[in-house]
């Protein structure tokens, strides 16, 4: 039997002998298995109805109450606590619902967000993934990293609006990503081949901004802004520089109505350098004074040679910033360039000394097994 219930009953008992009030204080005892239905369920309601009942007789009693009145506050009892019961059996009910939907919401994340893998080749990963709404696995915000013959792609990007709809367009953007990152050994490629599906698919208001990035092993990097807000470059000394692309590019599922199309940025990327992508979820974080949340001072404040280490920190500093609860989902992947060694591409992928394949942690990720969900190419060996 849950305790406040029962301290609820010693209270009335308590009060009743010390005062002598007689039937003043009976009728506060249906207060025991009301608040037992919050928290038990109908045997622990029925227990402390039946508890409040012999106490409330035993009471009665001992005061000469009527046998009216005292019939009246017992039948009263007995009424609250059956429907307490009723309303513990109903919560039960939807607490079960709640931890099927929940089941299914976290499938639904490991299939659409699949984890990344820590550590591909020369490069280190980290992932951090916020929803807005406190239950929620998934949102609109996506991210995927694919090791593939043509170097490892990256995408992270936002799906406007937010729900189902938003989740069901983010699953699309990224399996075709990831189909398209393996097939198409240009960039540009990949970027074209999901502005087509989405050209089918979604609706004339409807579009995602992303960013698409590579690096194919030639020591530079490869960046396609499509509407979203610029990556941060950090160079090895914790310099932090925002790579605004040099002629906007409209977001994807819009390229039909602006005529624009994407262009491709080529930048050096060297042994200790990183590069941050992210959702407007964090850079439109605001705290009680309505400012911003400074992504760039933010960066420049806890990068580490630690990817994990360095998005941990960026995570917390968020939450603060707001008082705890984000408004928005909100995205962080950063990729750190550990040694100079490039893959050597042959006929069936690239080739390098070998690397262990780990998961990247993060706050929303769930920790499942890399080797499940990311098809590695031969430089990368399984643990």
């Amino acid at each position: 039997m849950p305790a406040l219930p029962v301290l609820v009953v010693a209270v009335v008992v308590i009060v009743d002998v010390a005062g002598g009030a007689g039937m003043v204080w009976l009728p506060l005892l249906a207060a025991g298995p009301a608040l037992a239905a919050t928290t038990n369920g109908p045997r622990g309601v029925l227990g402390a109805g039946l508890l409040a009942g012999a106490t409330g007789s035993a009471l009665g009693t001992m005061h000469g109450t009527p046998a009216r009145d005292l019939a009246a506050v017992l039948c009263a009892l007995l009424a609250v606590t059956a429907a307490s019961g009723l309303a513990s059996a109903l919560r039960g009910r939807r607490e079960r619902v709640l931890a099927a939907v929940r089941s299914v919401a976290e499938a639904a994340q490991q299939a659409l967000l699949q984890p990344v893998p820590e550590t591909v080749g020369p490069f280190r990963v980290a992932v951090r993934y916020s929803a807005a709404a406190a239950e929620a696995r998934i949102g609109g915000d996506l991210y995927a990293l694919v090791p593939t013959p043509h170097g490892i792609r990256l995408i992270v990007g936002d799906v406007r609006g937010k729900g189902l709809p938003a989740v069901g367009t983010a699953a699309l953007v990224l399996g075709v990503f990831r189909e398209a990152a393996h097939d198409e050994p240009d960039l540009l490629s990949v970027v074209g081949r999901i502005e087509r599906s989405l050209a089918r698919n979604l609706g004339p208001d409807d579009f995602v901004t992303a960013v698409i990035a590579g690096c194919p092993g030639s020591g530079h990097l490869e960046v396609v802004n499509c509407g979203h807000a610029p990556p941060l470059l950090i160079s090895a000394a914790g310099e932090v520089e925002a790579l605004e692309a040099d002629r906007p590019t409209p977001p994807l599922g819009l390229r039909a109505l602006s005529g624009q199309a994407p262009r491709l940025q080529r930048l050096p990327f060297a042994v200790g350098e990183q590069l941050l992508l992210y959702t407007d979820g964090v850079t439109e974080a605001r705290d009680d004074a309505r400012e911003f949340y400074p992504l760039a001072d933010g960066v420049a404040r806890h990068v580490v040679d630690e990817p994990a280490r360095t998005l941990t920190a960026l995570h917390d500093e968020l939450l603060a910033h707001v008082g705890g609860r984000l408004h928005d989902d909100a995205a962080l992947l950063l990729l750190r360039k550990e040694t100079a060694q490039e893959p050597v591409f042959g006929p069936s992928g690239p080739s390098a000394p070998e690397a262990p394949l780990r998961t990247a942690t993060g706050s929303s990720q769930p920790a499942t097994s890399s080797a499940q969900r990311v098809t590695p190419p031969e430089w990368i060996r399984m643990p």
